[in-house]
This record gives structure tokens, C-alpha cells and sequence, in this order.
């Protein structure tokens, strides 16, 4: 596996991927890498002939410094297992070849109507910084397609505006999310846990299927049911930032008549943040 820090560097080899004729499938990634990471990477590697992932903890995406500076660095690690999987680049900058002039200073995208909702409203800034450093991303790497996963699925909405209203000729992917065996969405985060939350975590995925049985049983109050399932989980120890029923498409409030729902939840375990959500069509 090739690895890369500079981006004219991994442009050349790129351009001379391209020019043999060869698609190119890229997933970006924070590294810290878990099965989930992997699934994304097995996915792309059935799109293209060759596969690019890049590790670059973004900066301008935290709004605790904190946060940012506790992130696990695993890139030992994290270089044996792309390395296994079939992995032909790695692109791994330093800020400051993503951010010259330092990310504070830096041109950004805002994806207006989806970055200050739900998580955005949360997370003051944080839509804005993944959709920069994404868009920075595309245009260096300039891939045919693009891979990312379900579980963050506002931010692959936010990706997929981004890529269709500033013309970005990258097809976007979404990979169904990767689950632990009682139910816990594979993240980084998880790691975060400690044994007794970790315990309890699979209580937010077991909220959206109850949520979703319920919808589908020909519950229409879907303010109650938000209710219902946030009640649940503070009763299960949970903080709840939001439990939300959204039209799949835009994220907008589901009503009666909408056929394509995303249930959508965010909420506090201890010191951990866990995300998670589920589908639901009519159609």
C-alpha cells in the first residue's frame, strides 16, 4: 500500500491511475479504524480498481478543543488493517497541509437548511467544517465515487447537497451501518464507554426499532412517539439531545403522508455521545 502526506504527491499517482483507464474509489476517514471502516473500504473495493482512503482528524468539525486533542491516534494500527484489506493509497496530511493558513482563516462551505438542524444544532460549526475538508478532499483526490457510511446519515446528506449543488463530478455511496452484535452502531466513540455503560448503550438502537414498530403498527402520533422513546432512554440512563422522525430526503419534519422516514437520535451516555438511526418506507 502506498502512502501519501503531500497532496501533489498523491495527485501524481493518481493522474497516472486515471490515465490507465482506472476508476478510483475513495473513503475518507478520522482513522481509529473499526469493522465499520472496514465495510466501507470492502464496499469500495467492488467500485474501482483502485482504492484511496485518507486519516485526517479534522480540526475545523470539533467545537471542543478537547475532544479534538483526546481523539485516539491508532495509525499503527489503523495501517495494518487497510494494508489487509486490499487498500491501494493512503493519503494521511498534516493540518497544515489541509489548512496552510490555519482552519480559523480558512474559505468555508455552508450547506444552508441541513447544517444547523439536529446535530447542527448541537454542534455549532461542525456541518461547516465537514463540508469543507470533504470538499478539500474531493478536489485533491478527485475520485470517480466516494464511499461513507449510514450511521452519521445528516452528514451524508450534507455530502450529497454539497456534491450536487456545487457540481462535483463524484458519485456519493452510502453503506448501511455496521452494527456490534447486540445492536451498538460500530463508532470510534464507543471506545469512550466504560463497562457499564457500555452495557447499556444498546438501548438506543433498541429505542429507533421500538419507534419504528410502532409507526409501522399505524401509529400516526409521531410526537408521541418521540416522547415515548426519549422517555425510555432517560429511564435507561441516556441524555437525550433529540429522537426525531424525518422525511429520508430532505430531513424535514415527517408528517402523516410522508412514505420515506429516517428515525433519527442523538444522546449522551456518561461522556460518550452516541448517534444512531433507522429507516422506515411505506412506499
Amino acid at each position: 500500500m502506498l502512502h501519501f502526506n503531500k497532496i501533489n504527491d498523491t495527485r501524481q499517482q493518481l493522474h497516472a491511475w486515471r490515465m490507465a483507464g482506472e476508476r478510483i474509489v475513495f473513503v475518507p476517514t478520522m482513522g481509529n479504524l473499526h469493522q465499520g471502516h472496514l465495510r466501507l473500504v470492502e464496499h469500495a473495493c467492488q467500485l474501482g480498481q483502485r482504492v484511496i482512503v485518507s486519516i485526517f482528524v479534522n480540526p475545523k468539525q470539533f467545537n471542543d478543543k478537547d475532544d479534538f486533542a483526546a481523539y485516539p491516534n491508532t495509525l499503527e494500527e489503523d495501517f495494518s488493517k487497510l494494508q489487509a484489506a486490499g487498500v491501494d493509497a493512503l493519503f494521511l496530511p498534516a493540518v497544515e497541509v489541509i489548512y496552510p493558513d490555519g482552519h480559523q482563516k480558512n474559505s468555508e462551505i455552508i450547506v444552508p437548511g441541513l447544517s444547523d438542524i439536529l446535530c447542527g444544532a448541537y454542534r455549532t460549526g461542525h456541518f461547516i467544517g465537514v463540508a469543507t475538508v470533504v470538499a478539500k478532499l474531493f478536489n485533491i483526490v478527485q475520485a470517480e465515487v466516494a464511499v461513507f457510511g449510514e450511521k452519521d446519515f445528516q452528514q451524508l446528506m450534507v455530502i450529497r447537497r454539497m456534491v450536487n449543488e456545487l457540481c462535483f463530478p463524484i458519485e456519493i455511496i452510502g453503506v448501511p451501518t455496521e452494527r456490534e452484535c447486540d445492536g451498538l452502531a460500530m463508532s470510534s466513540r464507543n471506545g469512550y464507554l466504560n463497562t457499564q455503560e457500555r452495557q447499556r448503550a444498546p438501548l438506543l438502537y433498541k429505542a429507533l426499532k421500538q419507534a419504528k414498530s410502532q409507526l409501522q403498527s399505524g401509529g400516526e402520533d409521531i410526537p408521541g412517539v418521540e416522547v415515548q422513546a426519549q422517555q425510555r432512554l432517560q429511564e435507561g440512563g441516556f441524555r437525550v439531545e433529540y429522537f426525531s422522525v424525518r422525511s429520508a430526503k430532505e430531513l424535514s419534519l415527517a408528517g402523516p403522508g410522508t412514505q420515506d422516514l429516517v428515525i433519527v437520535a442523538a444522546a449522551w451516555l456518561g461522556k460518550t455521545r452516541l448517534i444512531d438511526n433507522i429507516r422506515l418506507n411505506f412506499g
